[in-house]
Protein backbone atom coordinates (compact mmCIF):
# COMPACT_ATOMS: atom_id res chain seq x y z
CA UNK A 1 0.00 0.00 0.00
CA UNK A 2 2.89 2.33 0.79
CA UNK A 3 4.41 1.64 -2.62
CA UNK A 4 1.10 2.34 -4.43
CA UNK A 5 0.58 5.60 -2.53
CA UNK A 6 4.25 6.58 -2.81
CA UNK A 7 4.62 6.84 0.97
CA UNK A 8 7.65 5.66 2.91
CA UNK A 9 7.18 2.93 5.51
CA UNK A 10 8.73 5.16 8.23
CA UNK A 11 6.36 8.01 7.31
CA UNK A 12 3.35 5.70 7.59
CA UNK A 13 4.33 4.44 11.06
CA UNK A 14 5.05 8.01 12.21
CA UNK A 15 1.54 9.00 11.10
CA UNK A 16 0.04 6.06 13.03
CA UNK A 17 1.95 7.07 16.18
CA UNK A 18 0.88 10.72 15.92
CA UNK A 19 -2.74 9.71 15.39
CA UNK A 20 -2.65 7.45 18.45
CA UNK A 21 -1.07 10.30 20.46
CA UNK A 22 -3.76 12.71 19.27
CA UNK A 23 -6.51 10.26 20.25
CA UNK A 24 -4.88 9.77 23.64
CA UNK A 25 -4.76 13.56 24.13
CA UNK A 26 -8.43 13.92 23.21
CA UNK A 27 -9.42 11.07 25.53
CA UNK A 28 -7.48 12.61 28.42
CA UNK A 29 -9.11 15.99 27.84
CA UNK A 30 -12.55 14.34 27.76
CA UNK A 31 -11.87 12.48 31.01
CA UNK A 32 -10.45 15.63 32.62
CA UNK A 33 -13.47 17.68 31.61
CA UNK A 34 -15.78 15.01 33.00
CA UNK A 35 -14.04 15.15 36.40
CA UNK A 36 -14.06 18.96 36.39
CA UNK A 37 -17.79 18.95 35.67
CA UNK A 38 -18.37 16.38 38.43
CA UNK A 39 -16.54 18.44 41.07
CA UNK A 40 -18.33 21.58 39.86
CA UNK A 41 -21.78 20.03 40.18
CA UNK A 42 -20.90 18.19 43.40
CA UNK A 43 -20.09 21.58 45.00
CA UNK A 44 -23.48 22.92 43.82
CA UNK A 45 -21.64 25.11 41.26
CA UNK A 46 -19.69 26.86 44.06
CA UNK A 47 -16.11 25.79 43.27
CA UNK A 48 -13.94 27.71 40.84
CA UNK A 49 -10.72 26.55 39.16
CA UNK A 50 -8.41 26.87 42.23
CA UNK A 51 -10.38 24.44 44.40
CA UNK A 52 -11.17 22.05 41.54
CA UNK A 53 -7.48 21.97 40.60
CA UNK A 54 -6.61 20.96 44.16
CA UNK A 55 -9.18 18.16 44.13
CA UNK A 56 -7.93 16.88 40.76
CA UNK A 57 -4.33 16.80 41.99
CA UNK A 58 -5.49 14.89 45.06
CA UNK A 59 -6.80 12.24 42.65
CA UNK A 60 -3.44 12.06 40.87
CA UNK A 61 -4.04 14.37 37.91
CA UNK A 62 -1.09 16.45 36.70
CA UNK A 63 -2.91 19.60 35.73
CA UNK A 64 -2.51 23.37 36.01
CA UNK A 65 -5.08 25.80 37.38
CA UNK A 66 -4.83 27.69 34.09
CA UNK A 67 -5.94 24.64 32.07
CA UNK A 68 -8.79 23.90 34.49
CA UNK A 69 -9.95 27.50 34.23
CA UNK A 70 -9.76 27.40 30.43
CA UNK A 71 -11.83 24.21 30.20
CA UNK A 72 -14.40 25.61 32.63
CA UNK A 73 -14.77 28.82 30.60
CA UNK A 74 -15.03 26.93 27.31
CA UNK A 75 -17.81 24.74 28.72
CA UNK A 76 -19.76 27.42 30.61
CA UNK A 77 -18.85 26.17 34.10
CA UNK A 78 -18.93 29.43 36.03
CA UNK A 79 -18.92 29.44 39.83
CA UNK A 80 -21.71 31.26 41.63
CA UNK A 81 -20.68 34.84 42.48
CA UNK A 82 -23.25 37.55 43.04
CA UNK A 83 -23.04 41.26 43.72
CA UNK A 84 -23.11 42.16 47.38
CA UNK A 85 -25.70 44.21 49.17
CA UNK A 86 -25.25 45.28 52.76
CA UNK A 87 -27.71 45.44 55.64
CA UNK A 88 -26.42 46.75 58.96
CA UNK A 89 -26.72 44.19 61.76
CA UNK A 90 -24.62 45.97 64.40
CA UNK A 91 -26.12 48.38 66.92
CA UNK A 92 -23.19 49.77 68.91
CA UNK A 93 -25.13 52.78 70.19
CA UNK A 94 -25.94 51.45 73.64
CA UNK A 95 -24.97 51.97 77.26
CA UNK A 96 -23.81 48.42 77.96
CA UNK A 97 -20.21 47.75 79.06
CA UNK A 98 -17.78 46.97 76.24
CA UNK A 99 -15.09 44.30 76.62
CA UNK A 100 -11.47 45.05 75.61
CA UNK A 101 -10.11 43.85 72.28
CA UNK A 102 -8.25 40.82 73.65
CA UNK A 103 -7.97 39.12 70.25
CA UNK A 104 -6.43 42.22 68.61
CA UNK A 105 -6.47 40.72 65.09
CA UNK A 106 -4.30 37.73 66.07
CA UNK A 107 -6.33 35.19 64.12
CA UNK A 108 -4.33 32.12 65.08
CA UNK A 109 -4.99 29.27 67.48
CA UNK A 110 -3.08 26.07 68.20
CA UNK A 111 -6.04 23.83 69.01
CA UNK A 112 -9.84 23.69 68.76
CA UNK A 113 -11.94 25.57 71.33
CA UNK A 114 -9.32 28.18 72.18
CA UNK A 115 -10.89 31.11 70.31
CA UNK A 116 -14.42 31.53 68.98
CA UNK A 117 -15.56 34.44 66.82
CA UNK A 118 -19.20 35.33 66.29
CA UNK A 119 -21.41 37.71 64.34
CA UNK A 120 -24.90 38.23 62.86
CA UNK A 121 -25.85 38.49 59.19
CA UNK A 122 -29.03 39.11 57.21
CA UNK A 123 -30.88 36.47 55.17
CA UNK A 124 -33.58 37.74 52.73
CA UNK A 125 -36.82 35.76 52.48
CA UNK A 126 -40.12 36.46 50.72
CA UNK A 127 -42.04 35.72 53.91
CA UNK A 128 -39.97 38.26 55.82
CA UNK A 129 -36.36 38.91 56.70
CA UNK A 130 -34.33 36.51 58.82
CA UNK A 131 -31.13 36.84 60.80
CA UNK A 132 -28.35 34.29 61.19
CA UNK A 133 -26.05 34.26 64.23
CA UNK A 134 -22.91 32.16 63.74
CA UNK A 135 -20.13 30.99 66.06
CA UNK A 136 -16.87 29.94 64.34
CA UNK A 137 -13.86 28.14 65.83
CA UNK A 138 -10.74 30.02 64.78
CA UNK A 139 -8.53 26.90 64.62
CA UNK A 140 -10.77 24.57 62.59
CA UNK A 141 -12.84 27.29 60.83
CA UNK A 142 -15.84 25.15 61.76
CA UNK A 143 -19.24 26.67 62.51
CA UNK A 144 -19.71 25.23 65.99
CA UNK A 145 -23.03 26.97 66.65
CA UNK A 146 -25.66 28.89 64.68
CA UNK A 147 -29.25 30.06 64.91
CA UNK A 148 -31.67 31.48 62.33
CA UNK A 149 -34.55 33.65 63.59
CA UNK A 150 -36.93 36.41 62.59
CA UNK A 151 -35.58 38.99 65.04
CA UNK A 152 -32.08 40.21 65.78
CA UNK A 153 -32.32 39.82 69.55
CA UNK A 154 -30.16 38.70 72.45
CA UNK A 155 -32.07 35.39 72.40
CA UNK A 156 -30.78 34.80 68.86
CA UNK A 157 -27.10 35.06 69.79
CA UNK A 158 -27.64 33.19 73.08
CA UNK A 159 -29.15 30.25 71.19
CA UNK A 160 -26.14 30.08 68.85
CA UNK A 161 -23.74 30.24 71.81
CA UNK A 162 -25.64 27.59 73.76
CA UNK A 163 -25.58 25.25 70.77
CA UNK A 164 -21.82 25.73 70.37
CA UNK A 165 -21.13 25.12 74.05
CA UNK A 166 -23.30 22.01 74.17
CA UNK A 167 -21.62 20.55 71.07
CA UNK A 168 -17.99 21.38 71.91
CA UNK A 169 -17.77 21.52 75.74
CA UNK A 170 -14.80 23.96 75.62
CA UNK A 171 -12.38 24.28 78.56
CA UNK A 172 -12.18 27.28 80.85
CA UNK A 173 -10.60 30.42 79.39
CA UNK A 174 -11.85 30.25 75.80
CA UNK A 175 -11.66 33.70 74.16
CA UNK A 176 -15.04 34.76 72.76
CA UNK A 177 -14.72 37.59 70.25
CA UNK A 178 -17.57 39.64 68.77
CA UNK A 179 -18.37 43.14 67.59
CA UNK A 180 -19.85 45.76 69.93
CA UNK A 181 -23.46 44.95 69.07
CA UNK A 182 -26.00 45.41 71.82
CA UNK A 183 -26.87 41.70 71.72
CA UNK A 184 -23.32 40.67 72.65
CA UNK A 185 -22.86 43.46 75.19
CA UNK A 186 -26.19 42.80 76.94
CA UNK A 187 -26.29 41.66 80.54
CA UNK A 188 -27.80 38.20 79.78
CA UNK A 189 -25.07 37.47 77.22
CA UNK A 190 -22.29 38.62 79.53
CA UNK A 191 -23.77 36.42 82.27
CA UNK A 192 -23.78 33.41 79.92
CA UNK A 193 -20.12 33.96 79.02
CA UNK A 194 -19.31 34.10 82.72
CA UNK A 195 -21.26 30.89 83.33
CA UNK A 196 -19.34 29.15 80.55
CA UNK A 197 -16.05 30.60 81.92
CA UNK A 198 -15.25 32.37 78.66
CA UNK A 199 -13.22 35.56 78.28
CA UNK A 200 -15.05 38.28 76.35
CA UNK A 201 -13.28 40.22 73.59
CA UNK A 202 -14.82 42.91 71.36
CA UNK A 203 -13.77 44.72 68.20
CA UNK A 204 -12.90 48.38 68.22
CA UNK A 205 -15.70 50.71 67.21
CA UNK A 206 -16.27 50.76 63.44
CA UNK A 207 -13.37 48.38 62.69
CA UNK A 208 -14.64 45.35 60.76
CA UNK A 209 -11.08 43.99 60.38
CA UNK A 210 -11.04 43.12 64.09
CA UNK A 211 -13.59 40.39 63.33
CA UNK A 212 -12.36 39.55 59.84
CA UNK A 213 -12.60 35.74 59.98
CA UNK A 214 -16.32 35.52 60.77
CA UNK A 215 -16.94 38.43 58.37
CA UNK A 216 -15.17 36.36 55.71
CA UNK A 217 -17.34 33.33 56.44
CA UNK A 218 -20.52 35.39 56.11
CA UNK A 219 -19.20 36.86 52.85
CA UNK A 220 -18.62 33.35 51.46
CA UNK A 221 -22.04 32.24 52.72
CA UNK A 222 -23.71 35.10 50.87
CA UNK A 223 -21.80 34.78 47.59
CA UNK A 224 -21.94 30.98 47.38
CA UNK A 225 -25.38 30.37 48.81
CA UNK A 226 -27.68 33.17 49.94
CA UNK A 227 -27.39 35.34 46.82
CA UNK A 228 -27.79 32.25 44.61
CA UNK A 229 -30.98 31.06 46.32
CA UNK A 230 -34.54 32.40 46.43
CA UNK A 231 -36.11 31.64 49.79
CA UNK A 232 -39.88 31.58 49.32
CA UNK A 233 -40.69 30.52 52.88
CA UNK A 234 -38.94 30.71 56.23
CA UNK A 235 -39.18 26.95 56.56
CA UNK A 236 -37.30 26.56 53.27
CA UNK A 237 -34.64 29.01 54.46
CA UNK A 238 -34.21 27.11 57.72
CA UNK A 239 -33.76 23.77 55.93
CA UNK A 240 -31.39 25.04 53.26
CA UNK A 241 -29.24 27.03 55.71
CA UNK A 242 -28.94 23.83 57.76
CA UNK A 243 -27.86 21.88 54.68
CA UNK A 244 -25.29 24.51 53.65
CA UNK A 245 -23.65 24.85 57.08
CA UNK A 246 -23.88 21.33 58.47
CA UNK A 247 -23.70 19.19 55.32
CA UNK A 248 -21.63 21.30 52.94
CA UNK A 249 -19.52 23.91 54.74
CA UNK A 250 -18.49 21.95 57.85
CA UNK A 251 -18.23 18.50 56.30
CA UNK A 252 -17.32 19.02 52.68
CA UNK A 253 -16.13 22.50 51.64
CA UNK A 254 -12.34 22.60 51.36
CA UNK A 255 -10.59 25.61 52.90
CA UNK A 256 -7.25 27.05 51.78
CA UNK A 257 -6.28 27.98 55.36
CA UNK A 258 -6.73 24.32 56.35
CA UNK A 259 -4.53 22.84 53.64
CA UNK A 260 -7.59 22.36 51.42
CA UNK A 261 -9.40 20.16 53.91
CA UNK A 262 -12.92 20.64 55.22
CA UNK A 263 -13.31 21.92 58.82
CA UNK A 264 -14.56 18.53 60.05
CA UNK A 265 -11.74 16.68 58.31
CA UNK A 266 -9.15 19.12 59.68
CA UNK A 267 -10.50 18.71 63.20
CA UNK A 268 -10.55 14.93 62.82
CA UNK A 269 -6.90 14.88 61.72
CA UNK A 270 -5.88 17.11 64.65
CA UNK A 271 -7.35 14.76 67.24
CA UNK A 272 -5.98 11.73 65.41
CA UNK A 273 -2.44 13.18 65.46
CA UNK A 274 -2.45 14.00 69.19
CA UNK A 275 -3.69 10.55 70.21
Amino acid sequence: MCEVLAVSRSGYYKWLKEKASENSYKNRRALLLARIAWFFMDSHKRYGSPKITRLLRREGWTVSERLVGKLMRENGLRSCVFKKFRVSTTDSNHAYPVAPNVLNQVFTATAPNQIWVTDITYVPCREGRLYLASVLDLFTRKIVGWKLAERMTTDLVLAALDQAYKAQKPPKGLIHHSDRGSQYASEPYRARLQKYRMEASMSRKGNCYDNAVIESFHSVLKKEFIYCTKFHTKAQAQQEVFEYIELFYNRKRIHSALGYLSPDRFEEQYYKNIC
